[in-house]
């Protein structure tokens, strides 16, 4: 199981050496990736009153394929959306961002997408929410021909390409993607056409009836479910989840996840020194470098 860091969005803060500090801190301790959530703009909840996500105006956030630009030249971590809300974004422009990434870094892109919550963002980037669902599955087909072909025809319900590639092609043909799924419609699309996906509960009877969707999806696509990746979650920034870090690793590893993150939002830790010091804590338990 690889273990891999979730870059804290909401409080890592605005100073770009902070930002280089907690990668290459993350790094040089032996996590292998580095995983971060996007959105590309908060709703106001003066103007729309109550907001039905965990996010709004005043929250903070880089946004990934650009920071993963800049990473790219710091660290040699593999880099993961997780997730990027595609469809609010214009598919052949994600194709040429992921591709350019994936090249920088050597091929060490993750692209892991969903559907979001935000029907704020969705009007601002000029995208239907309602129909999201559909839409991502549709972008996945045409991202994945981006990146094998050179000369691409695609006439979907919601994209169209009429003799057109990209250049410079990725150095991952096609780029992984890994799906956020939670619903059982998004679960049954992850089965059948996700390289992996990100579960949005923890080990126990929830996730174990989520698998059991994604599994059966893979098989009735004709896939093999045990080469769909997993990817958990732990909570590192107090002392009450150190004392469980390394039981809720092991119910992680005992329930089939082939990747893990450990995240330290949430705890009131200061910047990315506070972070980092998190980081320091959690490896010391985990030992990423043996994953």
């Amino acid at each position: 199981m690889r273990v891999g860091v979730l870059f804290p969005q909401t409080e890592i803060g605005s100073d770009p050496g902070g930002v280089r500090a907690y990668a290459t801190a993350a790094e040089e301790l032996g996590y292998r990736h580095l995983l971060t959530y996007e959105h590309v703009l908060g709703a106001d909840p003066a103007v729309h009153g109550e907001i039905s996500g965990p996010y709004d105006i005043a929250d903070s956030f880089h946004e990934p394929l650009v920071l993963f630009g800049y990473l790219a030249a710091i660290v040699s971590l593999e880099l993961v959306t997780g997730i990027l809300i595609l469809p609010q974004r214009q598919t052949a422009l994600v194709a040429k961002q992921a591709a350019e990434v994936d090249l920088l870094t050597g091929g060490r892109l993750r692209l892991g997408v969903g559907l979001g919550w935000n029907a704020v963002e969705y009007e601002a980037l000029g995208q239907e929410f309602s129909t999201r669902g559909a839409r991502l599955e549709d972008q996945v087909h045409l991202l994945r021909k981006l990146w094998t072909e050179r000369s691409v025809t695609h006439i979907g319900p919601f994209d169209r390409v009429t003799g057109a590639g990209l250049s410079p092609m990725p150095t991952q043909r096609p780029i992984p993607i890994w799906f956020g799924a939670m619903s059982p419609p998004a679960l049954r699309r992850a089965g059948r056409l996700a390289e992996g996906w990100f579960p949005q509960v923890v080990p126990g009877a929830a996730l174990d009836a989520a698998k059991a969707i994604v599994d059966g999806a893979a098989e009735s696509a004709g896939r093999d479910p045990s080469a769909i990746g997993m990817e958990g979650r732990v909570d590192a920034g107090d002392d009450e989840s150190f004392d469980r870090l390394e039981r809720h690793c092991a119910r992680w590893r005992d329930a089939g996840a082939s990747h893990l993150s450990v995240n330290t939002m949430g705890f009131g830790l200061a910047g990315p020194d506070g972070h980092i010091e998190a980081l320091k804590r959690a490896a010391e338990v985990l030992e990423p470098r043996q994953g």
